[in-house]
Formats: structure tokens, sequence, C-alpha cells
């Protein structure tokens, strides 16, 4: 019997062995060996309890998130009865799993509306999801800048202010979540503002390319490296929940300006990635093909256990 875990940031394990009455202890390299895993689930009460039960990494499911979110509001889209299948990556050790890996395929039905993602890879290194007639998923924004929370007050041209007692135009869309958690940058961008201003508290505007930039308020702080001028990219940290300037409980104060104008961030239409090139194409198709027929068996497992 032996217990083996695995050193962060070594290509090691520590391996644990029962020897008589004690154990032994040896750190041992390691060779991994990788196989694609299928695994599908129904979602019931939430997300994650739903990937528990089909023992599917939390990290492989973060990963799906991440994938659809420009197309999946997850704090306020997911229905009872909405459907997952996966395709990706595990790694073992003498038979042992160590790590899961890249996400390769992932199918979600929600609501009836079926999406579907593959990951391809090209020449030169460069990998990212598509979808079957090869258009990109990655769009240019996301559509949250925190995972997991919930809409407490939307955008509005007059809302009652808890705090101020009269009636003022909403610009955005405020997010309710526990003090400290992490806030995404929604596109790559330049970070224009990271200061304290007024009523917004801790405030970050990004510019982003074009006419378009977003900002982020009532941050309990920073992220390290955060300052006017930093470049960010899409899905980095850049600050965290807090309760700063007018604020009655923690949340993000979340806007979309285009030409410096506020618009709503959860009806504005957000633009996509460029697409695969037609040389590109053939390659896709039949890497697509495969993993759609690995997604197909996954999902007919899910099926059987429903009936």
């Amino acid at each position: 019997l032996a217990l083996y875990v695995e050193l962060p940031g070594e290509d090691s394990l520590l391996v644990v062995e029962r020897t008589g009455d004690g154990f032994v202890t040896q750190q041992e390299a390691l060779h991994l060996e990788g196989r694609a895993v299928l695994k599908s689930g129904e979602i019931r009460h939430s997300l994650f309890a739903a990937t528990d039960e089909a023992d599917i990494p939390d990290a492989v499911a973060l990963q799906m998130i991440a994938i659809f979110s420009s197309e999946v509001d997850f704090h306020r889209d997911l229905r009872k009865g909405d459907r997952f299948s996966l395709v990706y990556e595990s790694f073992t050790h003498r038979g042992q799993t160590v790590r899961s890996g890249r996400l390769l395929a992932a199918e979600l039905i929600n609501d009836q509306n079926v999406l579907r993602a593959y990951w391809f890879q090209t020449e030169d290194g460069e990998g990212a999801y598509y979808a079957a007639d090869g258009s990109s998923l990655r769009k240019a924004f996301l559509r949250s800048p925190i995972e997991f929370s919930r809409v407490t007050s939307g955008f509005s041209g007059a809302r009652f202010h808890p705090i101020l007692r009269t009636w003022r135009a909403h610009k955005g869309v405020d997010y309710g979540a526990p003090t400290g958690a992490g806030v995404v940058a929604v596109a790559d961008g330049v970070v224009e503002t990271a200061e304290r201003q007024s009523g917004y508290g801790n405030l970050i505007v990004l510019k982003h390319q074009g006419r378009y930039s977003t900002a982020y308020g009532h941050l309990q702080k920073f992220a390290k490296g955060v300052r006017q001028g930093t470049r960010v990219r899409q899905g980095d940290t850049i600050g965290y929940v807090g309760q700063t300037g007018l604020a009655t409980g923690p949340h993000l104060h979340y806007e979309f300006r285009v030409n410096d104008q506020p618009v709503d961030p959860l009806a504005i239409s957000l633009p996509r990635a460029i697409p695969l090139t037609n040389s590109l194409r053939t390659r896709f198709n039949a890497s697509s093909t495969t993993l759609q027929a690995q997604l197909s068996l996954a999902g007919q497992t899910t099926l059987a256990a429903i009936e």
C-alpha cells in the first residue's frame, strides 16, 4: 500500500509506503502517461455538485466555465436538467492518477441550447477553442468579470440609491460576492485608472481596443502589479471584491463603456475573435470529428444512467 503525493513545482512525487509498523517516504521522479478521459453529468443542484458526482476535477470544470463564459452567464443561466459532456487529459504515474490536464472538448446543453467547443492547436504552437464551424469561441470580452456571484442591481436609468436616499441613474451592474473574491479583466487592455474615486471607492478602469473601456468599483484592493499603464490579459485577476466608497455591502460595481458612455453590459452584443483561416480548416475538421465522437460516447453514458 502506497500513497503518492505530487510535489508542487517539481516533476516528482513523494511516495509514502507502509513497512511493518511504520512508514517510509522517498522522492520519485515522475514518468507521466497521458490519456483522454470521457465524463458527463447532469445538473441537479449546482454545476460543481454535478462535476463532483461525476468525479471530474475542479480544474477541468473551471476550464469549461472559462470556455463558455462568453455564451453562458454561469451565475444566472444554468437550469436543473442541463447536461454536459467532457473530454480531457489525465496523467498517470504507475497507474495512479496524478493530475488532470487540458480540456480537449466540451458540450453543454443549457436550457435545450447546445454549445460545443473543440481545442485545436496550430503548427506554431498556438491553440484555442473553436465551434464546429471553425469560429473562435473566444470573444473579445467576457460576459462577466467575476465567477459565481449574483446580480444584485442591474443597469437602470433611475434607481433609488440606498445610501444617498435619492433617485439616480445606475450606470452599471452590481455583482454580490464575498469580500476578497477575485475580479478579472473581461478583455485585453491597459489600466487607465487604478485609484480611489469618491463613490466608486477603489476603482480600476481598463482601456480596451477601439471604443471600449470597462470599470470595476468598490474594490477591497488592487491585484499585485496593477497600476496605471499596466497591460492586462483577458481573465487576469486585477482586484478583489470589497465595500469601499458608497456601498452598503461587499459587491462589485461593473461598467461597460462605449466611447466613454456606459451601456448595459448584460444586453450588449459582444464581438468574437478572429476565426480559423481556410488553410487550417481541413486539419481542424479531422480533429473535431474525432473529439465529437468521444463527446457523443460520453453523453450516451449520462443518458443511459438517467433512463
